[in-house]
């Protein structure tokens, strides 16, 4: 009777190794100190602190990368309205006292020129129109095949064809007011783009970039953004650029004899789109700025993010090499006590006497 108790305190010390054992071997597994958050007291309430600010950042970051795929398909469009509205620039200097047959392609260009400029207004990214504003779904110029001949294009080709007798002037003031009526049935965006209420009245679109911080980057088809046009200008660098093809489109080489009233107008048309393409890159330089700030805030919070999980780790996580050392002395000690075990119930009473 007398070896009764030594062995139930091995087997008891045998049953807290094993169970020190089988947390060792879980820890080794995967690296955490427990699954409960009893398990890293008094640390838990910071560890979730550290998990909520992680988890924020890790949503700004994702805000972030999708507002850049959008603002670089943005830069990428407007690139290419810059080159068509440097390009006719280009074209109306040299028209000033040319032939007819180059009044002829040229005017033929320009209505091509408003219908690629009316498709890259309904560029998209992720199935949104990116110049839609929050009506994301619509296209901001719902008609781009017939953009040449719809209530804008018309009556201004209805003014250019009254040119003569003193009358540039008004022509030009005739082609302005056309470029920026919202008026149904004459301006060629979409009725929410056109509303005083709904599209010329919001705000562009932003993006939440960290508590407290909202970045804006959206922009217009049919309004400035962060630009300013000046000079001969409707306001808009975009219905500069509409008014300023539409023109030349209406153009007839019959008027290259007009004189003073035609080189008058090109003029017009001239002054137009260089105040678009100052505005374009005004426009563009500013979305290059937010596209820097975002990226470097997205620096930011992937560095701060390294840094939290770094602490969070410290909270959770074991030191790998010393609880595999102690996994590994854990597994001798009990060995030895299974041994002791062993040797302690083979004891009889003959051989405790002898």
């Amino acid at each position: 009777m007398g070896g009764i108790g030594p062995i139930g305190r091995l087997d008891h010390g045998a049953a807290a190794l094993r169970a020190k054992l089988d947390v060792l071997t879980r820890q080794v597994s995967d690296g955490r100190k427990g699954p409960g958050y009893g398990d890293i007291a008094p640390e838990a309430r910071r560890a979730v602190d550290l998990r909520a600010d992680i988890a924020r950042r890790e949503a700004w970051q994702g805000t972030i990368s999708r507002a850049l795929a959008r603002t670089e398909v943005t830069q990428t469009a407007l690139g290419r309205i810059s080159d068509i509205a440097t390009q006719f620039y280009s074209e109306a200097i040299r028209m000033d006292g040319t032939s007819g047959a180059r009044i002829s392609a040229v005017a033929a260009q320009a209505r091509a020129a408003l219908e690629e400029m009316a498709n890259l207004l309904n560029e998209r990214h992720a199935g949104e129109y990116i110049f839609g504003g929050t009506d994301s779904a619509n296209p901001p110029v719902p008609d781009p095949p017939g953009i040449a001949t719809g209530g804008m294009a018309a009556d201004i080709a209805a003014a250019v064809a009254s040119l003569g007798g003193g009358n540039a002037g008004a022509v030009g003031a005739a082609t302005l007011s056309a470029a920026q009526s919202d008026a149904a049935g004459t301006t060629p965006f979409s009725p929410f783009l056109s509303d005083p209420a709904q599209g010329l009245a919001e705000p562009r679109r932003a993006v939440p970039a960290a508590d407290g911080e909202r970045v804006s980057y959206g922009v217009f088809a049919n309004r400035n953004a962060a630009a300013t046009s000046e000079g001969q200008t409707t306001g808009s660098w975009a219905r500069d650029i509409l008014r300023g093809l539409a023109t030349l489109a209406a153009l007839d080489p019959s008027q290259a004899q007009l004189g003073a009233d035609f080189t008058d107008l090109v003029a017009t048309v001239r002054d137009g789109l260089r105040s678009a393409v100052d505005a374009l890159g005004e426009e563009r330089g500013a979305l290059g700025a937010v596209e820097q700030r975002l990226e470097t805030t997205a620096r930011r919070h992937a560095e701060v993010s390294v840094a939290l999980t770094g602490q969070l780790a410290g909270i959770e996580e074991v030191d790998m090499a010393e609880t595999i050392s102690r996994l590994q002395a854990t597994q001798t000690q009990l060995e030895a006590s299974y041994r002791a075990i062993s040797l302690t119930s083979g004891l009889t009473l003959t051989r405790f006497l002898a």
